[in-house]
């Protein structure tokens, strides 16, 4: 139950507090006075979006308080889940500052909006002008029915399970679409790969081949230089190791005279030793390099077949053609990989869709079970409202395959006089008979939900006379489960309060602004009496305000 409303900075509202009591409560005042806005300041505590636009003072923030009864309405279990700490008494704000910003708060938790708007639907109902047009909306006429019969939170849950069930079939759609895609990409790869698994290739090759047919392709060079070199080393009539030799016998013959010479003497020798060797090393390459035609052609073809891959596929090394091969088996194991996740997700859609299928029949068992109760409750509410002919009827229709709301599509048929067959209410029904019906399944309903605060604005909208007593009536019913606050023109209505408040403008030098106040007893008598004179309130209109707040 709403207890207190604070706004601050808020359109034109500087600042202000209204305490609201249980029971029916009647909201009044002239058009333009600004009771649209105090609805307008309720909705953004109630997770509606807002703009900077809200601030009645551009260089000051905007702030909105309401603080709920809650006790006795089983929603601790809301509070505890989301981390919330719980008290009899909640307190929902909303700040919004210069640049548009918004903050909200739970229990001076902050929250995102999305919370704050799910705890806000658990306390206020709000039913507007412009809700009446949305009993012509079959998602709306179907979550009627569900909330009459009980269904609402199955119908969540189920929702739920159909949301996950759409958004794995979008993604089994795209794992299907790629792999369409790719079918013909992958048996390229796969001869790719054939073709580069079939060439053997091996780390290192290339350059090892490279420096072999190289070899080969100078063997008459290179044979040439090494037996000059083995002539001139060793093997001539006049060579460096004689010559060395010569040097060596010369300088061991002076060291006798000289002890450095020697020491030179063993150094020659050792070069001697390994210019030996070095001739040794070149005799055998010599020996060694021979001419082969057969290997020369072979690791030439062999060569052209790594140079033909590494230009087809743009690569420099035979590293890059490796590199490639790797990248292309990850492809191919990527499809095998695609193609497991696509039979994953077809098993796991069969189960849900089971699953929901059932859940599905359930809640249409439950549509259907309370159908006739249905009808006939509005019918009987109808006669009330002054519409003794009406005719409604609720059209269910079972569909082959699950949606959203179920198996079932679902239409309200209206028919307001005698012989006339009832058609979908968007075809057949006036503004006045919109919003006597919608006042109908609106009071069925919270009676069941037993939400703490139901809020109506201008429900009175094509209703006038006795039938406005009566939709005050009704109202004033509803309001013994729970508290009910009523905007309205009508003096009938206001007459059936329980509590009355006014809400006007107050002209001040530079700017209006929009207040409210309680009304006491003796002002809510010249109050229904100016809402029933024109200009001057006249003796009778008092005399007729009078017996409306007896009555």
């Amino acid at each position: 139950m709403l207890r207190k409303l604070s706004i601050g900075n808020y359109i034109l509202i500087r600042d202000l507090e209204i305490d609201f009591l249980p029971g029916l409560s009647v909201v009044t005042g002239e058009t333009g006075s600004g009771k649209s806005i105090l609805l307008g300041a309720l909705n953004l505590i109630l997770g509606q979006r807002a703009d900077t636009s809200s601030l009645l003072d551009k260089s000051g923030k905007c702030i909105v308080e309401g603080s709920f009864y809650i006790k006795g309405y089983n929603l601790e279990s809301f509070f505890i889940s989301h981390d919330l700490d719980y008290e009899d008494t909640a307190v929902l704000r909303r700040e919004i500052n210069q640049n548009g910003k918004s903050r909200a708060f739970i229990n001076d938790t902050p929250v995102n909006l999305n919370l704050l708007k799910e705890l806000g639907d658990k306390l206020v109902n709000i039913h507007s002008q412009n809700s009446v047009v949305t009993l012509n909306d079959a998602d709306f006429q179907m979550a009627i029915l569900d909330s009459y019969a009980g269904q609402t939170e199955a119908l969540r849950i189920y929702q739920q399970g159909f949301r996950y069930y759409s958004q794995l079939k979008k993604e089994l759609e795209d794992y299907k679409a790629t792999e369409a895609r790719s079918k013909g990409e992958l048996d390229y790869y796969r001869f790719l790969l054939d073709e580069l698994v079939k060439a053997a290739l091996k780390e290192g090759e290339q350059d090892e081949a490279e420096q072999r047919l190289d070899i080969l392709s100078h063997t008459e060079e290179i044979k040439g230089s090494l037996f000059a070199a083995a002539e001139k080393i060793g093997r001539a009539e006049v060579n460096i190791l004689s010559l060395l030799n010569e040097v060596i016998t010369g300088l061991l013959a002076a060291s006798r005279f000289h002890p450095a010479i020697e020491e030179l003497a063993s150094r020659l020798k050792l070069d001697q030793i390994d210019i030996k060797d070095i001739l040794k090393e070149v005799e055998k390459l010599e020996e060694e390099v021979q001419f082969d035609p057969e290997e020369m052609q072979r690791l030439t073809q062999r060569l052209d077949l790594i140079y033909r891959l590494e230009k087809k596929h743009s690569v420099q090394t035979i590293g890059g053609l490796f590199d490639l091969i790797k990248a292309i088996d990850n492809k191919l194991n990527e499809d095998d990989n695609l193609e497991l996740k696509i039979k994953s997700i077809e098993t796991e859609l069969n189960t849900i869709y089971v699953k929901l299928t059932q859940e599905a029949q359930r809640i249409s068992g439950a549509r259907n079970r309370i159908k006739n109760k249905f009808e006939k409750e509005v019918e009987d509410r109808l006669v009330q409202l002054g519409m003794p002919a009406s005719r409604f009827l609720v059209d269910i229709r079972i569909n082959n395959e699950i949606s959203s709301g179920g198996l079932d599509e679902v239409k309200f048929m209206f028919s307001a006089n005698k012989g006339v067959l009832a058609n979908d209410v968007s075809k057949v029904a006036s503004g006045g008979e919109l919003s006597r019906l919608m006042l109908t399944v609106k009071s069925m309903v919270s009676r069941k939900n037993l939400l703490p605060t139901i809020i109506f604005d201008e429900i009175d909208s094509g209703v006038s006379g006795d039938i406005a007593g009566k939709v005050g009536s009704i109202l004033k019913a509803m309001s013994a489960e729970m508290q009910v606050i009523v905007i309205t023109h009508l003096p009938q209505i206001a007459g059936k309060g329980e509590h009355h408040y006014n809400v006007y403008k107050s002209e001040g030098r530079d700017m209006t602004m929009t207040l409210i106040r309680k009304l006491k007893n003796s002002e809510r008598v010249e109050e229904i009496a100016r809402m029933m004179s024109n200009e001057n309130i006249t003796a009778a209109a008092m005399k007729t305000a009078r017996e409306l707040l007896a009555n």
